[in-house]
């Protein structure tokens, strides 16, 4: 579902968190030519221009802490859409970069969110190193034992300043998820009441 207005053009997707970026993006040079938006001819050309539009992707979502993308809303926006050089990524071509995203050669920094490949989830930072941030925070903040919601962990006055504050809640499961699988955390609850134990 696309964001109306002016919102709909910063954060092009329902997955946002409620913060405001502290200063506006700067798109990366190659953003400005022409050739970014064209698919190169030769296999060697094509893989540069693919890695360039994956660290573009991680770096826009990452400001404006986009964690999914629905690709018939991100096509008129700045993600893929110059409208200075009336250059924009077709959805065949949008989908290829996310192909390249998701495969071992784009470092996984992206994952359909089905068959369809309608709407991917954009890893600027993985699951794991998600976890790793807020494992991090637990051992630091003296969390070990304690229980909290997941509300609390992602809009609680505590972590307001912390990187995963206002985390899409399901990126936060996947993120805890792993946790759990290292022996660090268990979840328990219903899904609008869950909660997590750290260990």
């Amino acid at each position: 579902m696309a964001l109306a207005g002016q919102q709909q053009a910063q954060n092009p997707t329902s997955t946002t968190s409620n913060t405001t970026p502290s200063a506006e993006f700067v798109f990366p040079k190659s953003y400005h030519f022409p050739p970014f938006f064209s698919p190169q001819p030769t296999a060697l050309t094509r893989q540069a221009q693919l890695k360039k539009w994956s660290v573009f992707i991680q770096r826009y979502c990452q400001h404006h802490r986009i964690f999914q993308i629905q690709l018939i809303d991100v096509l008129d926006s700045p993600l893929f859409h110059n409208s200075t050089l009336k250059k924009r990524l077709s959805l065949k071509d949008a989908k290829a970069v996310i192909d390249y995203m998701v495969s071992k050669d784009g470092d996984e920094r992206a994952e359909w969110l089905g068959p369809e490949k309608s709407a991917a989830w954009i890893w600027w930072r993985k699951p794991e190193e998600w976890a790793n941030v807020i494992a991090n925070w637990v051992d630091e903040t003296g969390q070990k034992g304690t229980v909290l919601t997941l509300y609390e962990l992602v809009q609680g006055e505590t972590t307001e300043k912390q990187d995963f504050y206002a985390m899409d809640m399901d990126v936060l499961r996947k993120c805890l998820g792993t946790l759990v699988k290292k022996g660090k955390a268990q979840v328990f609850g219903t899904d609008d009441q869950q909660g997590v134990k750290f260990f």
